[in-house]
């Protein structure tokens, strides 16, 4: 592993798409990372990583922090189904994330933000995102 956002967006991207309860309000097809388009929601967007290298760890260990957003963003249900998202959301990151090549040592889901959208069709929120990671290359 080189950069351990993908590491951490792989194993969110794999959390959601196998929670039936968030499955159940948005498309696994609608979890991923990228743009969205109108006839596209309800999505979960993957977006606006930062990664913060903290140092390196015994072993020639490296460990970094990573922030990251997932975008929800629902339409005509509006805020309801957003929210309903955002905890569904929520409640499947709550169990250690599964990683192939890199630990997560820690991992927080702290906060989402609802953002009023100039169009009112749209609802949105932002989840953040944060973990130590920890690797070797």
């Amino acid at each position: 592993m080189i950069e351990p956002s993908l590491a951490l967006q792989t194993a969110i991207n794999a959390r959601l798409i196998s929670t039936p309860a968030v499955t159940a309000l948005v498309a696994a097809d609608q979890i991923r990372t990228g743009s969205m388009r109108r006839e596209q929601l309800p999505c979960i967007i993957m977006a606006g990583s930062q990664t913060e290298f903290l140092g390196y760890a015994a072993g020639g260990q490296y460990i970094a922090r990573v922030y990251m957003d997932l975008h929800i963003w629902a339409l005509d249900a509006g805020s309801d189904l957003a929210k309903a998202i955002g905890f569904a959301l929520h409640n499947a990151l709550r169990a250690p994330l599964a990683t192939e090549d890199c630990y997560i040592d820690e991992f927080e889901a702290s906060s989402v933000l609802w953002l009023r959208d100039p169009d009112p069709d749209f609802a949105h929120g932002v989840f953040k995102i944060e973990a130590v990671i920890r690797w070797r290359l």
